[in-house]
């Protein structure tokens, strides 16, 4: 009884290894893995060289005297068609065996071992026919934003804002005359493909230290590579190569700016860090030194996209300092791509208070004036907007200001967790639904708006 349940055993194990291996094997000639034309390419070279082979075998064995050993070792006591079967088969099963193996070799020190490798392929191939989007923003959301978009597509494109003169941004910025690296390197982490580690080694923060407490190790990383490399553009370069960064991180300008606010009483105050610290109403935001020269790349990517996003982020710290450059404003009103601006889920202190949808778009209008969006994207997850807080309130929609000129789609987009942010998942899959279906939200799960 023993020895029949340790037979069968061993059976199931010995099944369940060859089939295992024969369904990872097939995997390889799934449609889209641009695998089975070369294999088909390979099969006639490998053909074409055996034939050659058989032909001078031929030659020789017809003209030429053997001696009876080699007519032995070359099997020809046997008759020819069962021999010819015998070669293609053990041709065909080294050549298989030997193909898997230089595969492996050849790939096994690019990937980690926790995927294989044709999964991987599968995946590269899946999100390099994604649509082109650019993402324009900065800060929390922005790398939100970009988190999610990334399991749909590796063609993506940040425009970041490099106004930040806060924190470990600010004193590299002041210290070195380096652009502030924090809101790039935030984007640099949510895009990147690298082990888990070394992204929370890129968000570390010090904690002590003379010079180092308060600095993360991702900013005086881009900042060490600014100086090795020379310039800004390439450090944010290479460094996307060390994370395996899906898509590119593009600042809005290379040149070193800063914001001012002019409030309605007629204080002025400039730098990105001190606009939210007065809490009054914003009259007019504006650059320092004005009209910055865009980057030109960002122009590029803008121009050549599918999908504009724009948000979300703080509306005078992240969005606007983009759109205020005139070359980024200008591209994007020229685009021919499907332009989406996402509206906050909640209003931030000392920028937005009491600020509804309507309000932040008249804020972008006043600033850029109309046309640089078509569609706006607003959270409709009326049940989770009340745990906000003090702090902030939810940004309502006031159907009584509803703009013709926008087309407004309502989808639950709330991190249920944090209701003071996006989730990045349930952004990214209604944007692409939306792409998809041409600027509608065909069928989706609706929850009914809060009261005005």
């Amino acid at each position: 009884m023993s020895t029949r349940r340790k037979g069968t055993s061993l059976w199931r194990r010995l099944r369940f290894f060859v089939v295992g291996n024969i369904r990872a094997h097939v995997k390889w000639l799934a449609p889209g893995l641009h695998v089975k034309r070369w294999l088909v390419l390979l099969v006639f070279g490998v053909t074409f060289v055996s034939l050659g082979i058989a032909y001078l075998m031929t030659h020789y064995y017809r003209t030429q005297p053997f001696p009876e050993e080699v007519y032995f070792v070359t099997l020809q006591f046997i008759d020819r068609a069962f021999r010819g079967a015998v070669f293609l088969l053990l041709g065909g099963a080294i050549s298989a065996f030997a193909l898997v193996q230089l595969a492996r070799s050849l790939v096994s020190p690019f990937v980690s071992r926790d995927r294989a490798i044709v999964d991987r392929i599968r995946e590269h191939r899946h999100l390099s026919r994604g649509p082109r989007i650019v993402a324009i923003g900065g800060g929390h959301g922005l790398s939100t934003l970009l988190r999610g978009l990334k399991q749909h597509t590796q063609n993506l494109t940040a425009v970041v804002t490099v106004t930040d003169d806060g924190g470990s941004s600010g004193r590299l910025r002041r210290d070195l005359g380096v652009l502030p690296p924090g809101d790039i390197r935030m984007c640099l982490v949510a895009l990147a493909d690298a082990e888990p580690l070394m992204t929370r080694l890129f968000q570390y923060r010090f904690e002590r230290g003379d010079g180092l407490e308060g600095h993360s190790f991702g900013n005086l990383f881009l900042a060490a590579m600014n100086e090795i490399t020379g310039n800004f553009e390439r450090a944010v370069r290479e460094s996307s190569r060390v994370l395996a960064v899906r898509g590119q991180i593009l600042p809005s300008t290379l040149e070193d700016i800063d914001i001012g606010a002019e409030y309605c009483d007629g204080e002025i105050v400039v730098g990105e860090s001190q606009l939210p610290l007065l809490r009054k109403a914003i009259r007019r935001l504006f650059l320092r030194p004005a009209d910055p020269p865009a980057y030109p790349e960002a122009i590029k990517a803008i121009l050549e996209a599918d999908l504009i996003v724009i948000g979300p982020g703080s509306l005078y710290t992240s969005i606007l300092p983009n759109l205020l450059v005139q070359g980024i404003s200008d591209a994007v009103r020229k685009s021919m791509a499907m332009r989406i601006y996402i509206c906050n889920v909640a209003t931030q202190r000392g920028e937005t208070d009491d600020y509804g949808v309507f309000e932040h778009i008249q804020a972008i209008e006043g600033h850029c004036g109309p046309g640089l969006f078509d569609h706006v994207l607003v959270n409709n997850n009326s049940e989770t907007t009340g745990c906000i807080g003090i702090e902030s309130s939810p940004v309502r929609l006031n159907r009584k200001h509803r703009n013709p000129q926008y087309h407004l789609i309502e989808a639950d987009v709330i991190d249920v967790g944090h209701p003071h942010f996006h989730d990045g998942a349930k952004l990214a899959e209604v944007l692409v639904t939306v792409y998809a279906s041409g600027g509608q939200l065909p069928s989706w799960p609706r929850t009914p708006l809060a009261p005005v």
